[in-house]
């Protein structure tokens, strides 16, 4: 890392969570990667967004062709936008500061790292607390009418112990450390597989077997079919806009590049594949036996007639929404708040910060509105959607994968980068803006449509174009001054 390395491991100017990790912190191996994502994959969200598709009139080859394209082109962003991390260890908040500079980073952290992560820390965190309520009452009928009518803040007291339940849990594994969130990844994916193949099984038997549902006669689509495709496409992606943004903050404890890029094909792949097969024969399933589609996975577990079964199901879903929480949001919040505060904040407390924050923003009230929160989510995926061609323009095409990591540490000095990259923020703005005011202008409504893609694309022509404008300015200026 240059001569000057020796200098970070000062915590007087960092805290060591934000420094490139050493070799002994590279303890993830081919499995971790392998299991990582399988709580992102496998959540009530990603079902109703499947029965989404065949509401507007999909087939299933046509919607099995989605998911398998975009698991495919997923796998593909997390392992280049992650290779950075395994390269040189260091976090998404401070890889940022190589395409935005050091202040100029500051806006899309803030944005993915600290807003977006701890909005849907909250909401992941209620929707666990959920299942979890189902699981005690389950066993505990008396539990669901602890409290009577009482309510705080809208919320019923057993609605309550469990969101702080679950909150809890969530606490507990920020201090448990990277082992102990890679061990929860190890284990959720037996049951998984477990889980939900049993629920593809039981929808396939309610359907009468697996001809009903594969005779299922699609209600067709009007109007471009190929576009909706690709809308479709773009929908899936756009819910992982922010962990492809941030997936240096896991990548950079591999063991090898070659393990997290092998881990996570393979484990987003097979995941993806399941995933395709339990959601369309339990959506389509449902529909054929009982004349409507169950698009929530929890609607699904209470029709089951057996408590064992009722309990692993809740329990995995549990275990899931835990992981992804933990992984997607808590991880790059505590990074992001600890970049901001160096001198003062460790990633844990950091991280504990945020959750206290997820509780405090209310999830509950903000769930009661859907066209508030969707709106909102929609505005930071546009934002975010044009930081990923930004970051994966400047460390492919400009930098050629090549990092003086001491200059993104260093506020002062020749080693130390600008402040803020002009370029990278006028980029992310214009992509950003286009995308986005598709929503109000019509003949910008397809950028809107597929604005994971139209913000990539868009932000890093764009940011090509504005970075040699600026450099050919600064080499005028340069030779001005020797002159």
């Amino acid at each position: 890392m240059g001569e000057k390395s020796i200098s970070l491991n000062n915590e007087t100017v960092y805290k060591p969570d934000i420094l490139p990790t050493s070799p002994s912190e590279r303890t993830w191996k081919f499995g971790h990667f392998f299991s990582v994502w399988m709580g992102s994959v496998h959540n009530i969200p990603s079902y109703v967004t499947i029965g989404g598709f065949f509401a507007i009139g999909l087939s299933i080859w046509q919607v099995f062709s989605i998911i398998t394209i975009s698991s495919i082109i997923l796998s593909c962003m997390l392992i280049l936008n992650g290779h950075a991390g395994s390269k040189y260890g260091i976090p998404f908040s401070i890889l940022l500061r190589k395409s935005y500079g050091r202040k100029g980073a500051i806006l899309p952290g803030i944005l993915r790292g600290v807003i977006a992560a701890i909005m849907w820390f909250g909401l992941q965190t209620y929707a666990g607390s959920i299942a979890l309520t189902i699981l005690i009452g389950k066993f505990w009928p008396d539990y669901l009418l602890l409290g009577g009518t009482w309510t705080f803040l809208g919320l019923s007291l057993p609605s309550l112990l469990s969101f702080l339940l679950f909150w809890l849990l969530n606490v507990l594994f920020i201090f448990g450390g990277i082992k102990t969130i890679g061990a929860l990844s190890k284990a959720i994916t037996p049951l998984i597989f477990l889980v939900f193949g049993g629920m593809s099984w039981w929808a396939i038997n309610l359907a009468g077997g697996i001809s009903p549902i594969l005779n299922y006669t699609a209600k067709g689509i009007e109007g471009n079919t190929f576009f909706v495709f690709i809308v479709c496409i773009s929908v899936i992606l756009s819910t992982w806009v922010a962990p492809i943004l941030s997936v240096s903050d896991i990548t950079r404890f591999s063991r090898s590049n070659r393990e997290q890029s092998i881990g996570q094909i393979f484990g987003l792949l097979s995941t993806y594949l399941l995933f395709s097969l339990a959601s369309i024969t339990i959506i389509i399933g449902s529909e054929i036996a009982f004349g409507t589609p169950i698009w929530n996975v929890l609607d699904v577990v209470e029709k089951f007639d057996d408590k064992f079964a009722i309990a692993l199901a809740l329990f995995t879903v549990c275990l899931s929404t835990l992981s992804v929480n933990i992984v997607g949001n808590i991880i790059p919040a505590g990074y992001q708040l600890s970049s901001l505060f160096p001198t003062k904040l460790t990633f844990r407390t950091s991280a504990f910060i945020a959750t206290i924050c997820g509780i405090l923003i209310m999830p509950w009230k903000l769930m009661e509105d859907s066209t508030s929160i969707f709106t909102f989510l929609n505005l930071i995926g546009g934002l975010l959607s044009p930081v990923i061609g930004v970051m994966l323009t400047n460390y492919y095409i400009i930098c050629k994968r090549k990092i003086n990591v001491d200059s993104l540490y260093y506020s002062e000095g020749a080693d130390s980068i600008n402040a803020v990259s002009a370029p990278a923020i006028y980029a992310t703005l214009i992509a950003g803006v286009l995308c986005l005011s598709g929503a109000f202008i019509d003949a910008l409504h397809p950028l809107y449509s597929i604005s994971w893609f139209s913000g990539i694309i868009i932000a890093s022509i764009c940011y090509l174009l504005l970075f040699f404008v600026y450099e050919s300015k600064e080499k005028k200026i340069d030779r001005k001054e020797i002159a």
